[in-house]
């Protein structure tokens, strides 16, 4: 039934969906493509979707096991029975595997934590053989007993509260719970504040019984459910923890663990709250505060103590293979110029909706865009479909591939499309500010499967903004290393019950994330299209006045800490505003050669697209942000202390937070220094089309 409604909301939007432009292309072409996109979001197909998801996630395959190098074999198979170019390239990573885990509490009372996930009869997939035990990856090893202090989320507020009520953490084992952060924060901050070890629990109110039916009758996290994951410190690098900025083949030289700045200094360990519980109940002192208080029912105390723990944790820090599968569909015009669509296919246990959902969406726009080909469409542009490895313990594959390939983006990589989780819910998408009107125009001309009105009317949103990227997903090499503009998409869903646990099964996600496959069939219709779109334009589809207006917000933002007072404003201001009017002379050029694009000559084409595209690379600096230098891009980064999340203008904004006025300042000049040659791009694209 809900198949069918799918096919009606395509006839639905039919109509409304040819009476608009589409950017890139002349009206009349514009207007002729649409029977042909209607054709791609038909040929996606649930049962293609249920087959390769069943496949994929039929067994445990984290990166580095043989199940792993499975999943790829299977997707290489794929691709090229689809008539693909396609290869596999491996990479030699740090890739630990747990040895020991123990956690006890001494006293007052001893118990012994079970740090496992017991068996659900209902879901065949919770006993399968092979499961990787509950760990962080990228804890540093070591067997430690000291008072346990119980420290809200790990955030550094958080401490300063403990601060302020006279609580030293300083040689003590801090109890945190998920969420607000990501989890590689939590120990890195501990860590800063003197503590010796980290264990962090999933708190019933935040996805447990708290919110709801817990599974196997609801979708939310039992009480022994553990949320695996890693723990590298991912705001200074991600990829290989001991190649930094290079490819781990061989002959790059490695670091030594000791040397490594992205693993943690403290060993830290996941436990569900039911190991947690007994923990909680013997800390006593100062009762926490109202939004310290989770739903376990005890009475949260902060401590010190005095339940005294005992924590073990030891990890092999092997090196093991990751395997990313790369294809291709070459494009007739410009071959060399291509996009790259990506999600990763390595999981912490089953990963049936982490990330099985997004990686068959892959190979099914894949096979929709191969039989696009074989029915005579002829894409102008290359487009290159992956799948990496490694991405739960830190981006490994996709980092080590951009490393690799870094020159070869930098001339000829257009975009980067980036999908992961996709469930049951609303269209999600963060994208480069550059894209954000390519993706506005994409949502507003395909239907929303849960509302029949377009995507973009679905989002409730006046004035479309896409959100900034931070990291957390394989787009994190492509935006922030390499320069290359991107977006990352997908139906958002609550999967926190079983996020990284054994429950992310075929079961969970036929239950409670896409029954009948709706949302995911929809999304890999969806990807097709916008792919089909940025291939075939004949002028790419890169809007530098949404660039300009998100320079213009942002500073406006920055401009009301109150640390930014005494900053002068003014030098940069005058880029962005050179941006916006470099951005509004490209368009009074560009506009009236839209009717005439198709008879343009093919090679100044070339030309102008490779200055439209390469533009981006001019907003990243070769120096990086200050104290990382991996990450270059200057619009936007991961958080120093929010991991996942994004921070805008990040070498001038985190400057201004943490007072330090003068580097706020020196990083004002080196972005200025960056909008000026980005201007100049701009200005050249303008020559290069007033030429025609």
């Amino acid at each position: 039934m809900k198949a069918l409604s799918l096919s009606l909301v395509c006839l639905l939007t039919q109509q409304a969906f040819a009476a608009d432009s589409i950017r890139g292309f002349p009206d009349d072409e514009a207007k002729a493509r649409a029977p042909f996109e209607q054709r791609l979001r038909a040929t996606a197909e649930a049962n293609k979707i249920r087959e390769f998801m069943t496949r994929m996630a039929s067994e445990p395959h984290h990166a580095g096991s043989p199940a792993s190098r499975a999943v790829a074999d299977f997707a290489l198979e794929k691709f090229k029975e689809f008539g693909l170019e396609a290869r596999i390239e491996s990479f030699d990573a740090l890739v630990p595997y747990p040895t020991q885990r123990v956690l006890e509490v001494i006293s007052p009372v001893r118990y012994t934590a079970r740090l496992r996930e017991p068996i659900v009869k209902e879901d065949p997939d919770s006993s399968d053989m092979h499961q990787l035990p509950t760990f962080n990856a990228y804890s540093a090893n070591g067997d430690i007993t000291a008072l346990a202090v119980y420290a809200n989320y790990g955030l550094p507020e958080d401490y300063a509260f403990l601060k302020l009520k006279g609580i030293d953490v300083r040689g003590k084992i801090v109890l945190v719970r998920y969420g607000r952060s990501f989890r590689g924060i939590k120990p890195k901050v501990a860590a800063e504040h003197g503590a010796v070890g980290c264990l962090i629990y999933s708190d019933p109110r935040d996805d447990g019984y708290f919110k709801g039916d817990i599974y196997p009758k609801g979708p939310f996290r039992p009480s022994p459910g553990v949320q695996r994951g890693s723990v590298m410190d991912l705001p200074l690098y991600p990829g290989d923890p001991l190649t930094p900025g290079k490819p781990s083949i061989p002959g790059t030289p490695r670091l030594k663990i000791e040397d490594a700045r992205t693993i943690q200094k403290i060993p830290v360990m996941p436990i569900s709250w039911e190991d947690a519980r007994p923990i909680l109940e013997q800390i006593d002192g100062e009762i926490a505060p109202a939004d310290w208080k989770g739903a376990i029912p005890v009475t949260y105390h902060i401590g010190a103590g005095p339940a005294l723990v005992h924590l073990k944790v030891q990890a092999d820090n092997a090196t093991r293979q990751v395997h990313d599968v790369v294809a291709r569909l070459k494009g007739s015009v410009y071959p060399e110029q291509y996009i790259v669509y990506g999600n990763h296919h390595d999981a912490w246990v089953n990963g049936a909706s982490d990330p099985i959902s997004g990686a068959a969406s892959v190979l099914e726009a894949a096979r929709i865009l191969s039989k696009a080909v074989q029915q005579g469409w002829k894409p102008k542009r290359s487009i290159v479909f992956a799948l990496w490895d490694g991405e739960e313990y830190g981006l490994l594959g996709s980092t080590e591939w951009v490393e690799k390939h870094r020159d070869e983006l930098t001339k000829s990589a257009v975009a980067y499309f980036n999908s992961d989780t996709t469930l049951r819910g609303a269209m999600s998408i963060q994208a480069s500010p550059s894209l954000e009107k390519f993706v506005e125009e994409w949502m507003r001309d395909y239907p929303d499967p849960a509302t029949g009105k377009s995507l973009l009317e679905s989002s409730n949103q006046r004035g479309f903004r896409a959100g900034p990227l931070g990291s957390g997903s394989d787009y994190t090499a492509f935006v922030h290393h390499a320069g290359v503009a991107s977006l990352n998409a997908g139906f958002d869903g609550d999967m926190s019950g079983v996020y990284h646990s054994v429950y992310d099964s075929m079961r969970w996600f036929q239950y409670f994330g896409d029954p009948d496959y709706v949302f995911t069939t929809a999304f890999a219709g969806f990807m097709s299209t916008g792919l089909a779109r940025m291939a075939d334009a004949y002028v790419l589809q890169f809007d530098f006045g949404r660039v300009a207006r998100f320079l213009r917000e942002t500073v406006e933002d920055l401009r009301k800490h109150p640390k930014s007072r005494s900053i002068g404003w003014e030098a940069l201001e005058r880029e962005i505003e050179k941006v916006g009017l470099a951005s509004k002379s490209f368009g009074s050029v560009m506009r009236p050669l839209e009717p005439r694009f198709a008879s343009l000559d093919k090679a100044k084409l070339r030309q102008l697209n490779e200055a439209i595209f390469q533009s981006e690379r001019l907003l990243s600096r070769p120096e990086g942000l200050p104290g990382r230098d991996w990450y270059k891009n200057q619009l936007s980064a991961p958080g120093k202390y929010t991991g996942y999340g994004a921070k805008t203008l990040p070498g001038i904004r985190e400057a201004i937070e943490a007072g330090r006025l003068d580097e706020a300042q020196n990083q004002m000049k080196a972005l200025s220094d960056c909008l000026g040659a980005y201007s100049e791009r701009i200005r050249l694209a303008t020559r290069l089309a007033s030429e025609f």
